[in-house]
């Protein structure tokens, strides 16, 4: 089950984190994977992690926000591979700030790294996996875009519009084979997050609010995607899938 053998994916925000880890778990399960992620950024070691574990990949450099990079990015793993069978938009930035300090700067960069490049990454993929009648496409969302988290209002906001964006584009795109989910972690320890956690009382609020009394883990999350790109989600669309340890269900 899961095997995700003859299919390419590309994976947007891929060097670290989140990215290494869904990137190694696709090819894991058989994908070829084509890692991407802004200029300067050093893709090696996730392209190492999926060379030992799978089929051959490729790197791309593409900064989301760059409607230029994603047109050229995506041309670049069409030209090598036929299609983009799996699109997994995982590019984001969270830059906490309470709510009575957001500035236009803080709204903007959250909104067109997690909004804006994730839609036009699915643009992009899109004509093709029409032609084809077959594709996945799914979003890294999070838990807030389902509950308030307090001191991130714009990231909250932007992961909401998150899972409206997948509910509209899987019902425009399902005629055509394609699914449109999202996974929403709760708090992993990454580089987006890991000073944050540092906190002794935020790391306590944190998990005071995840009845499993842990954080997630890279691993467990990258599983959710790996089941979402699969034939045997076939029939999940629209979907936001938590992985949160029940965070959002009280």
């Amino acid at each position: 089950m899961f095997s995700l053998t003859a299919k390419t994916a590309l994976v947007t925000g891929a060097a670290t984190g989140l990215g290494q880890a869904i990137a190694a778990a696709l090819a894991e399960a058989g994908a070829a994977v084509a890692v991407s992620d802004k200029p300067g950024a050093s893709l090696a070691e996730t392209m190492a992690l999926c060379a030992s574990r799978g089929p051959a990949g490729m790197e791309v450099e593409m900064d989301v926000r760059d409607l230029r990079q994603i047109s050229e990015g995506v041309a670049a793993v069409e030209s090598r591979w036929g299609a983009v069978d799996i699109l997994v938009n995982n590019a984001r930035i969270n830059r906490p700030m309470p709510g009575i300090d957001v500035d236009r700067e803080n709204w903007d960069d959250h909104f067109n790294t997690n909004v804006r490049g994730g839609f036009f990454c699915a643009r992009a993929v899109a004509p093709n996996m029409i032609r084809r009648g077959f594709g996945r496409i799914v979003f890294i969302s999070s838990q807030s875009g389902l509950v308030g988290i307090p001191g991130q209002p714009v990231y909250c906001a932007s992961k909401g519009a998150i899972v409206n964006l997948v509910r509209s584009l899987g019902v425009e795109w399902a005629k055509w084979g394609i699914t449109v989910n999202s996974v929403a972690p709760t708090f992993v320890e990454t580089n987006l997050t890991r000073k944050r956690l540092q906190d002794s009382a935020f790391r306590s609020f944190v998990l005071g609010k995840i009845p499993r009394g842990r954080l997630a883990t890279p691993e467990e999350v990258a599983s959710a995607v790996v089941y979402l790109a699969s034939n045997e989600a076939s029939m999940v669309n629209c979907a936001n899938l938590p992985v949160d340890g029940g965070w959002t269900a009280w």
